[in-house]
């Protein structure tokens, strides 16, 4: 694929409907779908998603989390015994925890600029490895896991993720018992659920959309 600041024409795809017949072709915008991929942004906010997800639960009571202790086990001197303070010591029994672990958030930001350049990588790499498939529309009236099944077979998808704009919420609830696919709206668009699914599917009124949130928004930035 040549460098997208060499490329006189935007980038051109087909539109299918859900029978896998060639509707029309389009263009799309190549500030998007078509730039140059490097793997360490990808990687950068990949590893950052995955680190915000992650939750720091090992925890452990220091000896000031350990109820009792309050008294003085027994006077400073003339008992012959080594002197204490606490019976919520770390050498006692029941007492706490020395150095132990306390929860901790893994949670860092990477910076909006590597993010956005991120996701059109990722979109861009699912463009140019032909894992990019447009739909005009994905109609379905009811609930039913069987009739999402039977359409992506015949789309001849394996593993996808449906991006879609706005409340599909026949389409979402048909798709979240069907292994390997996801529907997925604009608004929660990222990296990851990207490069996890084999294709990327987008209905068409999304592309705008999309466009709108990591083109217009650096434009207005």
């Amino acid at each position: 694929m040549n460098d997208p600041g060499e490329r006189e024409t935007m980038p051109v795809i087909s539109v299918y409907n859900i029978k896998k017949e060639k509707v029309r072709e389009i263009q799309l915008p190549d500030q998007v779908f078509d730039v140059q991929v490097k793997e360490p942004v990808l990687h950068q906010v990949v590893t950052m998603q995955l680190a915000n997800r992650r939750s720091g639960n090992a925890c452990t009571k220091s000896r000031s989390l350990v109820s009792g202790g309050g008294r003085k086990p027994w006077r400073q001197k003339g008992t012959g015994r080594a002197r204490t303070g606490s019976s919520r010591n770390p050498l006692w029994r029941h007492g706490g925890v020395a150095f132990g672990p306390s929860p901790r958030g893994y949670m860092y930001k990477v910076p909006k600029t590597i993010r956005r350049l991120a996701l059109k990588m990722a979109l861009s790499s699912k463009y140019q490895t032909d894992m990019l498939l447009v739909l005009d529309d994905f109609p379905i009236e009811e609930i039913k896991t069987k009739i999402f099944a039977i359409t992506v077979k015949t789309l001849e998808l394996e593993s996808a993720l449906f991006l879609v704009n706005g409340d599909r919420r026949q389409l979402e609830l048909s798709a979240r018992n069907v292994p390997r696919f996801k529907v997925l709206k604009i608004d929660g668009l990222n990296v990851y659920d990207i490069l996890k699914h084999k294709h990327v599917v987008i209905l068409e009124d999304s592309i705008g959309k999309i466009t709108e949130r990591l083109i217009d928004h650096e434009r207005n930035a």
